[in-house]
């Protein structure tokens, strides 16, 4: 393993980020059920992850490494706004930099945009999901009670972005 500039591993076959086909919508919506939306109805379904792909204002952004899905994003664009919808990274290859580099990826194409902030929602139960999120910048803005289909609060975050509109 490598180290990157946070002195953490990182792997020496780095994965490919890129948009996802609709192909690989039921692989996207299962990792949803089982790491985002545990002890709660599946509402990031195939289909809806599918109609996620699709949407011009949506980039649905997965990393994969020999051939096998690692990690997915789901960020809806607005006019100055973003809204980072979900995040996921299989268990096995947490903690190396791959929830990050997604992260990051989503976040620049908003600034390619000249959006100017993203937002996010964390389950308040998952203080590793929160503390990822304040590593990479974000700020804690609130919390909303039953955010997550009236069961499960949520923590709500926020990153300003420099923004590029109108640069050479």
């Amino acid at each position: 393993m490598l180290q990157d500039a946070d002195n953490r591993a990182m792997p020496v076959d780095p994965p490919v980020i890129r948009l996802a086909t609709p192909d690989e919508a039921c692989d996207i919506a299962r990792m949803s059920r089982d790491m985002i939306e545990f002890g709660l109805p599946w509402g990031w379904t195939e289909h809806r992850v599918r109609e996620a792909i699709d949407d011009q204002a949506t980039n649905v952004a997965i990393a994969r490494r020999r051939d096998c899905l690692q990690a997915f994003g789901i960020m809806q664009y607005g006019d100055d706004t973003a809204h980072l919808v979900l995040l996921a990274v299989q268990p096995a290859q947490r903690h190396q930099g791959l929830g990050g580099h997604l992260t990051l990826w989503l976040e620049a194409s908003a600034q390619m945009a000249g959006i100017g902030r993203v937002l996010v929602e964390a389950r308040a139960d998952n203080c590793n999901a929160i503390a990822f999120y304040q590593r990479l910048g974000y700020s804690r803005t609130g919390s909303v009670s039953g955010y997550y289909q009236g069961r499960v609060d949520a923590v709500r975050l926020e990153k300003r972005l420099t923004s590029v509109r109108g640069s050479a």
